[in-house]
This record gives structure tokens, sequence and C-alpha cells, in this order.
């Protein structure tokens, strides 16, 4: 069972919010009016008795140190930017696996915490952005592919391996065999609304039935891998619990952001590789 780390972060912050406020509104007081009792009961106070009179109940010191910290944090990650750490090679070649990347809270609208409602509005994904989402059928989990298809689109994807948004073609051109796979691995460059980027196609492996089709509902996007022939998105999802017309879609609520930068890379296995930054930049 996976945690939910957001909703541990509110109900931390919470927690030691009420702890700070307890001791402002009642036991700061009753504290001061303690000390004061006891000066105005002795000629001369001992330093050692006002100090232990004024010290804060332990619970209460931890939860008045931890709150600036933790308030910073949530709001920085719920509202602005959250790391992410890439577990799969499903958008290889532009996000490796052992990636940490960065992703924009704010790009597609600011959202509540735990709850994700939108609040104000920013912009809509466009297509060939890489956004990061909860999987449909198990919101518990993140997942990180490239926006192929907008409400309204109509998405095709041929045995050829082309693919097809609105009825036209989506150009690629070939940049060469990826590096020691022999030739059975090739990179395409492909440029979707302004975004260019490289995708990995294996030419002799198909996943998807021949000529397949979408359409988009409103309010939901289409996904794939940038690793074509190697990543679980909307072509393969696949839940009775959805209906039909909205298999394979990611509707808005399910967004989290955009990712826009690597920060570090960080091989597997980690106890056989130390992290590096030879990938840092943004994410195209």
């Amino acid at each position: 069972m996976s945690l939910n780390f957001p909703l541990l972060l509110v109900i931390a912050v919470a927690v030691c919010g009420l702890l700070a406020l307890l001791d402002l509104v009642v036991l700061a007081p009753r504290r001061r009016a303690a000390i004061a009792t006891y000066e105005g009961s002795v000629s001369q106070p001992e330093p050692a008795v006002v100090e232990r009179l004024d010290k804060e109940p332990l619970l209460v010191e931890y939860g008045k140190s931890f709150f600036p910290v933790l308030f910073i944090v949530l709001v920085l990650r719920s509202f602005l930017v959250e790391p992410f750490q890439i577990p799969s090679g499903s958008m290889i070649p532009t996000l490796e696996v052992g990636d940490f990347i960065l992703v924009n809270k704010f790009s597609y609208g600011i959202r509540l915490p735990v709850v994700d409602k939108k609040i104000i509005e920013v912009n809509d994904p466009k297509r060939g952005d890489v956004m990061v989402f909860r999987y449909p059928s198990d919101p518990n989990v993140n997942y990180i592919k490239r926006v192929i298809g907008l409400p309204g689109d109509q998405i095709r994807y041929t045995s050829d391996k082309q693919l097809y948004v609105n009825g036209e073609l989506i150009a690629r051109q070939l940049v060469g065999s990826e590096p020691g796979s022999l030739g059975s691995a090739e990179l395409y460059k492909e440029k979707l609304g302004e975004v260019e980027h490289v995708i990995r196609q294996e030419m002799s492996r198909y996943r998807a039935p021949p000529d397949s089709q979408w359409t988009v509902p409103a309010g939901h996007y289409f996904m794939m891998g940038d690793n074509r022939d190697n990543s679980n998105d909307s072509r393969y999802w696949d839940d009775p619990s959805i209906p039909k017309e909205l298999l394979g879609m990611v509707p808005d609520q399910n967004i989290v952001g955009k990712a826009f930068a690597i920060w570090m890379s960080w091989p597997e296995p980690k106890l056989s590789h130390l992290p590096n930054f030879s990938r840092v930049g943004l994410i195209k």
C-alpha cells in the first residue's frame, strides 16, 4: 500500500500549527502567569526556577520548530515545484531511468493539495508537453508521458508505427540507430505542436492492434511515451471500471504538472553508481 505523502504532509503541518497556536493562546500565557506569581512571592527569584517555569513542553517545542519548515515545504511542493525520480524507461531517450526531474505545479492551474481541486486557471496542457499525472486506474501512482491528444482530437496509430493527429501525419525524421542496439532500435526526430523531440522505436516490435483510433473527450488528454514500443500509455490501458469511451484518457483532475527540467541523475543500481549532473538541463 503506497503512502499518500501530500496527505501526510498536510496532517503534519496542521498538527504542528495547532501545537504552535495552542502554545501562543493558552500555554505561553500560563507560563508567564506562573513566572509572575513566583517572582511576586520571593524577594530574589532564582534563574533556574524561572527557566523551568518558562520551559515549553517537549511536544510543543518540536511542533513550533517543525511548523515553518513543513509549511514552506507544503507551499513549494503543492503550488510551485515538486521533484520526481524517473523509475522506468518509458520516456527514453528524453528521460533515463534514475533521472531526477522538476515538475511545475502551477503551469496547468493552481490546485489544492490532497483534494487536487483546481482553484485558479492558468494554462491548459499543450501538444508535445511532458506531463506528470496520476494513473487513472490507480491515482496513487504517478506516470510521466508526452501529451499527444488534446480534447476533441482524433488520434490514429497505424501498424507501421505512424502517428496521425486529426488526420494529419506527424512527420518523423530518422536520426540514426540507438547506440549499442545493433540497429534493432532507431531514433527519430518528431515535432508535436511547437515541441521538437526524439522518440525511440523498435520496428520489429508491435503491441497495439493495427490502425487503432481514439477520440479524446472534453477535459481529457491522450498520452504516449517517447520510448514508443516500451511504454504503458494511453494506447494500452484497460480497466473494466472505466467507460469504454474514456479508456486510455487522462482526466484534467489527474494532472500533477509539467515536467520542465532534469536536475540530477543517479542510475540503478545506486550502490554501484554515484549521482551525476551530466544530464542537467531543460526537458524538451
